[in-house]
């Protein structure tokens, strides 16, 4: 797959992030950076940039000596990364909901629609669109930073929402969830939301808690 574009790093960022969430590149095998770039079609610079961008994002890992590598999923990942968002989103998006216009409600709506249409086989497309459709619910011009760091925190959460879509049928689950957590974010409900968006987010964990019994330490 080579890519053309005028941003080589940002087109395989994107790339590569696919490759992780899908298993396409699996965990704990190191990245060959020569044959990386040469199927990518760039230079070994904008395919770095990518590299340490993934790794900043918390999909890649490096080590002296070893290079890139995509760190094993952990139980103790998952359950810190979602402690914080239980922390902030529901708050975030209550205190979001509140400021919405009517841009953002057709643009939360859409999110949504895009989600639903996703075939239920393809995880990663899940995965991304799940994400761009929570992050809508905490977008603020009043709190920017809390909607930054939910975004960040998002980004180390996909490979475990990925994960959670994996038993059959999981994903209807979900849009429930979503429409009764979107109706109530549209009403200006805060006090809803809060507490939609918590309980989905908690039996996520909860989910993931069992899937990932075995990799605790």
């Amino acid at each position: 797959m080579s890519i053309v574009s005028r941003s080589l790093s940002d087109q395989a960022f994107e790339v590569i992030r696919e490759r992780i969430l899908s298993g396409e590149i699996p965990a704990l095998a190191p990245i060959r950076q020569e044959a990386l770039a040469e199927d990518l079609g760039i230079s070994k610079i904008p395919l770095r940039e990518a590299l340490t961008r993934l790794e900043q994002s918390g999909l890649l890992r490096s080590l002296p000596n070893r290079g890139f590598f995509v760190p094993a999923l952990s139980a103790l990942e998952a359950e810190e990364v979602f402690a914080l968002r239980l922390k902030l989103e529901p708050d975030a998006a209550a205190d979001a909901c509140l400021e919405a216009d009517d841009a953002q409600h057709a643009a939360a709506r859409a999110a949504l629609a895009a989600l639903e249409a996703v075939d239920g086989g393809d995880k990663a497309a899940l995965a991304t669109c799940n994400r761009g459709f929570h992050l809508l619910l905490v977008q603020s011009t009043r709190h920017q930073v809390t909607a930054q760091l939910v975004e960040r925190l998002h980004l180390l959460a996909d490979r475990y929402v990925h994960k959670h879509l994996e038993p059959e049928g999981r994903y209807r689950r979900a849009d429930d969830e979503h429409q009764r957590l979107l109706d109530a974010w549209l009403a200006r409900d805060p006090a809803l939301v809060r507490a939609l968006l918590a309980a989905h987010l908690q039996l996520t964990l909860d989910d993931l808690r069992l899937q990932l019994a075995s990799t605790a330490p």
